[in-house]
């Protein structure tokens, strides 16, 4: 019964406010506390995206031209980019990131919430059914994505321009604001969503991992132990949320990296996969099916911090405010 109190809809905590108000408190929360877990952890998504980029197609449909970058690990790669580009290139294109999450996590927070307590509904006893809750999470997570895809473009454009540099390319961007500029004069506005369909699929694998596995698993600590609604049951709901997430999206990951991440022509088309799928099967016919999981410890270990960082974060912020818990 206690558990039913606790996952009551957040509205009977915010006497006078509208839908409308309440929903804008909420997405400036999480935004908030979305911007503090991206800061920590960025090194991490950046060691992630060298990583995917390593041994891609491009140089096999350009007959190998170029001497290749050594094959590095997760460790290797973070130090290698210190050691050759400066500590500070870790947060490289750090700044669109936080733009992206102010749009996403936004949008998927408040989105997840409105669709659980609105338009899909609790069953009479306050639970929320695990599929009712995937739904929501995928539902919640594609939009929040399709809104912020331009700038998760400009991040990946900025994170890999050092190794271009590496390999003698000429930069294409130095700022964020260059980033969109060259983005909209070389493809139009139109190329800003380049990637957004393996974006969305992968934002909605995320998710339906992160949101369903969270809110699934805190309420089941709440139901079937002592924990009360505090630090303690979120970070371990967290961590549940942060392997799932992972496990569940990093093929989409490495699929949308280098679908975002290849030239285009004239036309404004790819010139090395012509859909997410075609990356897909290149990948696996060319570097075999565990390609899909490059990158998977660092996935895994940036999501695990950036999900204990934010939930705790954004808990705490609502108790603050004085909204209720998640």
């Amino acid at each position: 019964m206690e558990a039913s109190t606790t996952t009551s809809s957040i509205t009977e905590n915010t006497p006078g406010r509208s839908p409308v108000s309440t929903f804008i408190l909420k997405y400036s929360l999480s935004a908030c506390a979305a911007t503090v877990a991206e800061t920590v952890t960025y090194p991490l998504d950046l060691t992630k995206t060298r990583l995917q980029i390593q041994g891609e197609v491009q140089a096999i449909k350009h007959g190998g031209l170029g001497e290749p970058l050594p094959t590095r690990g997760m460790i290797g790669t973070a130090v290698g980019v210190v050691e050759e580009e400066g500590l500070l290139k870790l947060w490289q294109g750090v700044t669109p990131a936080i733009y992206r999450h102010i749009v996403y996590t936004g949008c998927r927070m408040g989105s997840y919430e409105y669709i659980r307590d609105n338009l899909l509904g609790r069953n009479s006893d306050g639970t929320f059914p695990v599929w009712k809750a995937a739904t929501a999470g995928m539902m919640a997570g594609a939009l929040g994505q399709f809104f912020a895809s331009p700038t998760d473009l400009v991040k990946v454009m900025m994170q890999t321009e050092g190794r271009r540099r590496l390999e003698g390319k000429p930069p294409r961007v130095k700022s964020a604001y260059r980033a969109f500029s060259y983005i909209v004069r070389k493809r139009g506005v139109r190329g800003l969503w380049q990637g957004w369909v393996p974006n969305v699929q992968r934002a909605a694998l995320v998710n339906m991992g992160d949101l369903t596995t969270y809110d699934t698993a805190k309420q089941a600590l709440l139901r079937n132990t002592t924990l009360k609604d505090n630090w303690l049951t979120h970070a371990l709901a967290s961590s549940c949320s942060g392997l799932v997430a992972a496990s569940l999206s990093t093929p989409a990951d490495v699929v949308k990296t280098r679908v975002m991440n290849q030239p285009v022509g004239k036309d404004g088309r790819g010139l090395l996969y012509k859909s997410s799928l075609d990356c897909l099967l290149k990948s696996v016919k060319y570097e075999g099916p565990f390609s899909l999981y490059k990158g998977f410890l660092p996935i895994w270990a940036r999501m695990a911090p950036w999900s204990l960082t934010f939930w705790i974060s954004y808990e705490k912020i609502r108790s603050f405010c004085g909204v209720h818990t998640f």
